[in-house]
Order: C-alpha cells, then structure tokens, then sequence
C-alpha cells in the first residue's frame, strides 16, 4: 500500500457523491455516505481484516494479533463531509489508518490485534450533533437530543438511522468499556496554516479545541413592511443582527485566548420580502482549547444577548445543542510520536487543533493521540482542500512507526 495506492483511494472515495464541480457531498447517513463506507469496508475485508457494524452504523475492521488477549490498538476517522466539501478531511485518516496496518502486516504478523474504526456523523452539518459515531461509542450521546434532531429535510435522526436498517432504541448498545483498547491514533489534515506557516509536513497534535454548540431564536413580531411603522417595529431580523456582531466582537476580544465563534446559520421567519421578521434563529459554534476562556466566552454571549433582548423588546431564548470540554491528548503518545517523527526523518512541530475530532471522544475511555499533516494555505471544508501525496505519505509513515511500536 504504497504512496500511489493512497492517491487512488482517496480520489476514489473522492468521486462517492461528488457534484459536478468535484467538491464533495457526503452528508451522514446518505447514500454516498454509506457507499464510501461500504467501499472502506471492501478494503479492509481485503487485508483479511473481521468487519462489523455497530448499531449507530460505524464500520470496525478488525486484524487478530498473535496474542489477541492483549488490548487491541485502535486507528480511525471518518468519510463523511459538510455540503460541498473538500477530498481530504478525515478520508485521509481512514486511508491512512488502512495503509499502516497494511504495511505492517505485509512485514509479519502482528502481536497485538489492531482495529481500524470509519466513525459515522463526525461532521454535524446534517444533524447539528458532531461526532456521534464515537460518541455513541464512548458513552458520550446526548440521546434525549439525538431523538429530537431534524436535518433540513425534516428528516429524523432515527429515521435516517432506520433508513440504513438501524434503530435508535439500540444505540447503547454501541458503549464499550473503557480500556478497552490500549490506545487510539488518529490522522487527518491540518485545518489551519500552522504547519505550512512553520515549514513543517507533520504536526503531533497535543490538544484538541473544544465545541460548544447552541441555537439563539429571536423572537419578534410579523407585521406588514408596507403599513408597519419603524417605530412600531419588533424585528427579530434586526436582533438578529445585533447578535451576530456582538458574538464576533466578543471572539475578538477573546482572540489571544484562542477563543473562536461562527454564526454558521442565520434562519428568517417568515422569509418573506414584504414581511417584518417576526423570529430568527442563528446556529452558533463556540470553540478553544482553554475551558475557562468558552465559559467566560460563553458567559458573555448570553449578557448580550439580554441587552439585545431588552432594546428592542425581541426576546432571546438559547438552547445548547453540545458543549464538550477541549482535550489533551495522551503525553505518552505525543512523546512516541515525536520519536517515530525523527525515525521518519520528517520535519515536524507540535500543534493544537481548533477543530473537534472522534480522538477528543476517544480520550474519554484510552489514551489517544492524533497527528496532522500539512495542507495547502490551511483550507479546509471547501473544494480547494489539498494535501500534497509527500506529506500525507510523510504522517502515514510517521503513524506506522507509531503503531509498529504500540502493538509490539
């Protein structure tokens, strides 16, 4: 499973849902989705890996060591996308975790059993819920909020669910006990310009940003545009406005904090021309690495939100869709990472992520470490997502050092 074998799989799962400017489209769940999945779980029968299915749909293939009551190694990502998205987010996880395990198992048997684990819905564009596939693995889901979730479509999460031939009912059947692996290693793309910025082709990630997602609904009163008068206007559109640019100043002055937020979504009720906004809705994404910061953040947000509230008479109302907390990865790891890094002979820095990842969900219940390679200007959830082959080669290589050395 050589460099160009890499390439070609990537570009094949990269026509899997593919509009016709090439960008990507694989929302969770849906058909490409799972014929991406499916195609995963082809290569993985193909190296003589054991593939199940748990209940919420994630695919595990699974290579018996020689000594199988050892705690299994676990590799992972997921093949997923936003709308109209780039090749290379977590398929290059996927690609990589499957060309390390078979590199190694080309050069003998393997002591350890290690696994290789395609996690459905990390992204949360379909559902507004991100990385439930190892969260339902980790014990982490949020069932009472899953059960309500709708995507655009109005289409359930357990129907979608049920679409595929699986039943929400038995999603705890998904929970595996910590310890049950030794360890968990991820790869993906750098979602920023650091590494490209510092001259480096592989990041050893040391902590990973966390997400706090929630839902502002503005709530104003409809009236005619033509015959309502401006001073008689509750136009929840206008503070709407007002809170869009209060939670990108609040970032802003929380920016050496490393403090991130995105109004990703902005909803207008009734959305009509000649009508006063009588409700919005903003879909809103809070993220750092520092805890104490996204509650100060967070905090913030919410007393802008009162005073907004209160000047124009529009009421807000929030409702938090996820809040995890960012996550350190395993300082074990990270040191045999570095070391395989300079086996490799690669060059490398140590770095943060400001994007979640199932490694942060995983972390939970094993030690877990994650490595980045370098992209092009930092682009990611857009068709102009690239990784150059050397340096996707450069972490697979880094990552199967590092495996090599955990399944000994």
């Amino acid at each position: 499973m050589d460099q160009q074998w890499i390439v070609e799989t990537i570009n094949t799962i990269a026509s899997m849902g593919a509009d016709e400017s090439g960008a990507a489209n694989r929302l969770a769940f849906t058909v490409a989705d799972k014929e991406a999945r499916c195609y995963v779980a082809s290569i993985m029968e193909s190296l003589g890996m054991k593939v199940r299915i748990d209940a919420i749909g994630n695919v595990i293939g699974s290579l018996e060591g020689t000594e199988p009551q050892l705690p299994p190694v676990a590799l992972g990502s997921h093949v997923d996308t936003v709308p109209h998205g780039g090749h290379y987010d977590g398929v290059v996880g996927v690609v990589g975790a499957l060309a390390a395990v078979g590199r190694l198992k080309a050069a003998g048997p393997l002591r350890r059993t290690v696994e290789v684990i395609v996690f459905v819905a990390e992204e949360s564009s379909r559902f507004s819920h991100s990385t439930m596939g190892s969260k339902a693995m980790t014990g982490s889901a949020n069932l009472n909020a899953w059960e309500r979730a709708v995507d655009s479509q109005g289409v359930t999460f357990p129907a979608a669910l049920a679409a595929e031939g699986l039943s929400f009912e038995n999603l705890k059947q998904c929970v595996i006990a910590e310890q049950t692996y030794q360890a968990y290693l991820e790869l993906h793309i750098d979602q920023s310009k650091q590494l490209e910025e510092r001259g480096a082709a592989v990041g050893v990630v040391e902590a990973i940003a966390a997400p706090t997602r929630f839902k502002m609904t503005v709530t104003g009163m409809a009236g005619h545009s033509g015959t309502t008068p401006m001073h008689d206007r509750y136009d929840a559109l206008v503070s709407a406005s007002e809170l869009v640019l209060a939670i990108r100043n609040i970032a802003n002055d929380h920016a050496e904090d490393d403090i991130v937020a995105t109004v990703g979504n902005l909803k207008v009720y009734p959305g009509a021309m000649n009508v006063v906004p009588g409700k919005a809705e903003l879909w809103v994404d809070l993220r750092g690495t520092d805890y104490e910061y996204i509650v100060e953040s967070l905090q913030e947000i919410k007393d802008a939100a009162l005073s907004i509230a209160e000047d124009y008479e529009t009421p807000v109302t929030i409702e938090m869709l996820s809040a995890d907390k960012p996550v350190a990865m395993d300082e074990e790891l990270v040191a045999v990472a570095e070391k395989a890094a300079e086996e490799v002979g690669v060059e490398w820095m140590r770095s943060v992520s400001g994007a979640g990842h199932d490694a942060m969900n995983m972390a939970k219940i094993t030690p877990a470490g994650m490595l980045f390679v370098r992209s092009r200007d930092g682009v990611s959830h857009h068709p102009d997502e690239y990784a150059a082959p050397e340096d996707i080669e450069a972490g697979v290589q880094v990552l199967t050092v590092m495996l090599r050395r955990l399944l000994a």
